[in-house]
């Protein structure tokens, strides 16, 4: 990776687009050459590296935040890529608060529409004020959660109305970008009014089923017994949960650590909020509980006696049946949540459980999320299963859901294995570029729409079911099947003590 150090070859340094000097030279790097000294093949004066971007091999590698910026603006005759539009939005971030650099484009857009106004080029300004609406247009589309931030609209409003006075084609255009801006909002808004509802049911719920643990009158098994249908359903509660992450989130998760020295009123007040992403961990967690759960709490439907251990035993074999459908779909968030609640301590204890079960599915599911060599068996899976998606002509084989949780840790170790800045102060851009790759790939997965038909009754029990979690677990765990040895009796004793004790 290119590193502005121990470097000897040719790349292009060359001024932004819109820079108002058109300016491109060759440059050399020599081994050894530090903080970013730049010195041109003809021997001309050294040049400002602030107001430059660099290139390697025809791919920019870094550049000043303000050279970058400039980079975004368009101009009558120019108009970014929206591979760069993506990447720098994505990013810029961590250098820069949403609505300041919005400020500074529309700064630059002013400063841009001066000069074809001077020029008095009626071509040049329509031009221009159709490319402002089309970047304005690619924000919002892609960025929608800026814009819950009225300081991002009050920039909004401004730049599209001197824009729709420049070009009065573009009227009907930048009414059709806020119509769906405030769609999109509107849907967040209602998504997550629905997430607090939720997550209030399961508090009173859970309060119930502590006090009274018999409350639970049905197990998974009396809302749906068919695997292929409750796979489907958590594919459906996957897709939902996914399509409202905003890219930005991902980003956003580094922004507290990276900038440091803003102050907390400042960082309380411009941080974006993550919570859509945390709510897709959160309710990984749910699930691999949720599974844990219905295993030890498993009861007849009419009696709140304890049922035989062959019971038990299916309700284990119907999970390992789901996981494995879920691995059919390519839904692999959900088949490594139900691994993972089949794995945990209070259900991997009840030996005698598992010996009734016939583990040779759960063994080559296991064998599939195996986490050695970094989870190389699931990356193999997961690259068939975009193999699949990439020819696919329904949206049944178009339906890729990745391991969440590593997703997220590679994005996380990309970042933390590369400084965001070289040693002349340019930004890092070739790893953002690394990074816009990454949040791309979950952003085609997010448009796939679930084909399958919605159960109201298996959706809700999988979204309300109250669920136990650590001691509370393992406290029906040993219900289920006493202790066996020291550890398991003082753990035991522990856990009645302070059950006790509350």
């Amino acid at each position: 990776m290119f590193d502005g150090k121990n470097f000897t070859g040719t790349i292009m340094l060359s001024m932004p687009q819109t820079s108002a000097r058109d300016l491109t030279t060759v440059i050399r790097l020599s081994a050894g050459e530090s903080n970013g000294g730049v010195s041109t093949e003809t021997g001309e004066n050294e040049l400002d590296a602030s107001e430059a971007l660099i290139y390697q091999d025809g791919n920019l590698v870094s550049g000043s935040l303000e050279a970058l910026t400039q980079h975004l603006v368009p101009t009558p005759d120019y108009y970014p890529e929206r591979t760069y539009i993506f990447a720098f939005l994505l990013s810029s971030r961590l250098f820069i608060k949403p609505h300041e650099l919005l400020e500074e484009v529309c700064k630059q857009c002013r400063l841009q529409m001066k000069l074809t106004e001077d020029r008095q080029d009626k071509a040049a300004e329509g031009r221009l004020g159709s490319h402002i609406v089309q970047l304005i247009s690619e924000w919002t589309e892609v960025f929608a959660y800026d814009f819950r931030d009225e300081r991002m609209l009050k920039h909004l409003k401004d730049i599209t109305q001197r824009c729709s006075i420049i070009n009065e084609n573009q009227r009907k255009t930048v009414g059709q970008i806020m119509q769906t801006l405030v769609r999109k909002l509107s849907v967040l808004d209602k998504y997550e009014h629905v997430l607090t509802k939720i997550n209030a049911s399961l508090t009173d719920r859970l309060r119930v089923l502590k006090t009274n643990p018999h409350a639970i009158q049905k197990d998974i098994l009396n809302v749906c017994n068919d695997p292929v249908v409750m796979a489907q359903q958590l594919t459906h509660i996957e897709m939902e949960r996914i399509s409202h992450i905003g890219p930005e989130e991902f980003v956003q998760s580094f922004v507290s650590k990276d900038v440091a020295e803003w102050d907390e009123r400042t960082l309380f007040q411009d941080m974006k909020k993550t919570s859509n992403l945390e709510a897709y961990v959160e309710w990984f967690n749910r699930l691999s509980y949720m599974v844990a759960t219905e295993i030890c709490m498993v009861r007849h439907a009419a009696s709140r006696r304890p049922v035989k251990k062959k019971h038990r035993a299916r309700v284990i074999e119907f999970f390992i049946d789901v996981a494995r459908e879920c691995f059919n779909i390519g839904n692999f968030n959900s088949l490594m949540a139900i691994i993972a609640g089949l794995n945990m301590s209070p259900v991997a204890r009840l030996k005698k459980t598992w010996s009734k079960v016939d583990t040779c599915k759960f063994d080559v599911l296991e064998h599939q999320m195996d986490p050695t060599s970094n989870f190389s068996n699931y990356r193999a899976s997961l690259m068939a299963a975009l193999h699949r998606a990439a020819g696919a002509h329904s949206n049944r084989e178009r339906i890729v859901i990745p391991f969440f949780s590593l997703m997220v840790k590679d994005i996380y170790f990309l970042n933390e294995t590369c400084s965001n800045k070289l040693q002349n102060g340019h930004v890092r851009f070739e790893k953002f570029w690394q990074l816009a790759r990454q949040v791309t790939s979950f952003c085609t997965w997010q448009q796939v729409e679930c084909p399958f038909e919605r159960h109201r009754k298996v959706l809700n029990y999988l979204l309300t079911a109250p669920v136990f979690y650590e001691d509370s677990l393992h406290l029906v765990s040993f219900d289920c099947e006493g202790p066996e040895n020291h550890l398991e009796k003082e753990r035991f004793k522990t856990l009645k003590s302070q059950l006790l004790d509350q």
